[in-house]
């Protein structure tokens, strides 16, 4: 299968069919999604070195990942690569993926831009503070961010999880079920994601006049340890917490563990409510969820991204481009009425 035999499937001219899978913005998106199921369906595969010369472009995609957000995020970081990398082989993208230290960052976008490796690149796990946006600008680097830099929101293109909206629609929830000491285990709060979804569970706290409690917040890098020795240490505690917003299913599967040690059992005597990646590996599933959770799929979040990135921000480098995902609110077995105090 070659491009004059898929044209000729298409009725429709050689050139035509090489905007339309090269991503050129004057072809309509019907027309590209109608080219790019009849490719897919006869199997045919346009000459990535054909493309590269025709285009200009290298026809990759960067993600530069620094150790220590690799070794902090790397599960939801897989899925997300999942879902970014089934979009770039749609589009006939490859992906480049440099793990590197810290304090190597900046050097490794220099040596992008300056030799031309990638078309484009995706900034993961933005910090409250973050430099990259304005390095990314200064080198002419198109991207787009999976998340969101405070104060950069309408100047950046982005995709992220309205968080703050989740955690709140979350603690309102245990409050209506008459929680009032609520215990928060929280991702790093100089990550973004995690400073937002801070400000959703004070928020609902605020709007009913309530305050939180300064002895039941923590935020660390989301393992499963932390979250056994958080529970255990709160649950053993003169005032235990009765319920517990948590930002990370790996992270609640320890506040599960540490409930069970305690003698009690989850969702009748301690209320859980988690955060949910819907990772591959560890379904929250079944009729009734094991977990209630904020549910948002971080594979189809990688996904769309590239989607942004290739049809959108390539075309025009200067196009901003912003997208909430809501999360959906799922009730499993992991929240009750208040437990009896006695």
């Amino acid at each position: 299968m070659n491009l004059k035999e898929l044209s000729q499937a298409l009725e429709l001219s050689q050139t035509t069919v090489s905007r339309a899978l090269n991503g050129y913005p004057e072809v309509s998106a019907e027309t590209r999604s109608r080219v790019e199921e009849m490719a897919r369906k006869l199997g045919y595969a346009p000459n990535q070195q054909a493309r590269r010369l025709a285009t200009g472009r290298s026809m990759s995609i960067g993600h530069v990942i620094p150790r220590s957000l690799h070794e902090m995020m790397n599960p939801v970081f897989m899925e997300f690569i999942a879902g970014a990398g089934e979009t770039y082989s749609r589009h006939g993208y490859d992906m480049i993926i440099s793990v590197v230290e810290d304090h190597n960052v900046e050097a490794a976008y220099r040596e992008i831009a300056s030799r031309k490796k990638t078309d484009a690149v995706m900034v993961h796990g933005p910090r409250s503070r973050d430099e990259r946006p304005a390095l990314l600008r200064e080198l002419g680097l198109p991207f787009l961010i999976h998340g969101r830099v405070p104060g950069l929101e309408h100047e950046t293109s982005w995709i992220d999880v309205n968080n703050g909206r989740a955690f709140e629609r979350a603690t309102n929830l245990l409050l209506d079920l008459g929680h009032r000491r609520i215990a928060l285990l929280n991702g790093l709060e100089d990550m973004d994601f995690a400073a937002r979804r801070r400000g959703g569970f004070d928020k609902a706290h605020h709007d009913r006049g309530l305050q939180t409690t300064p002895e039941l917040l923590r935020a660390a890098d989301m393992t499963e340890p932390y979250g056994a020795d958080s529970a255990l240490e709160m649950l053993k505690s003169p005032e235990p917490p009765t319920a517990f917003m948590v930002s990370s299913m790996i992270t609640a599967i320890g506040v599960a563990r540490a409930i069970g040690l305690c003698g009690l059992k989850i969702g009748r005597d301690i209320s859980v409510i988690t955060h949910d990646d819907a990772l591959s590996f560890l379904p929250n599933c079944g009729d009734v969820p094991i977990f209630t959770c904020t549910r948002s799929s971080v594979r189809d979040a990688g996904s769309r991204a590239a989607q942004l990135l290739i049809e959108k921000i390539l075309p025009n480098p200067d196009t901003i481009v912003s997208e909430h995902l809501e999360a959906e609110l799922i009730i499993g077995q992991s929240t009750g009425p208040l437990p009896t105090q006695s």
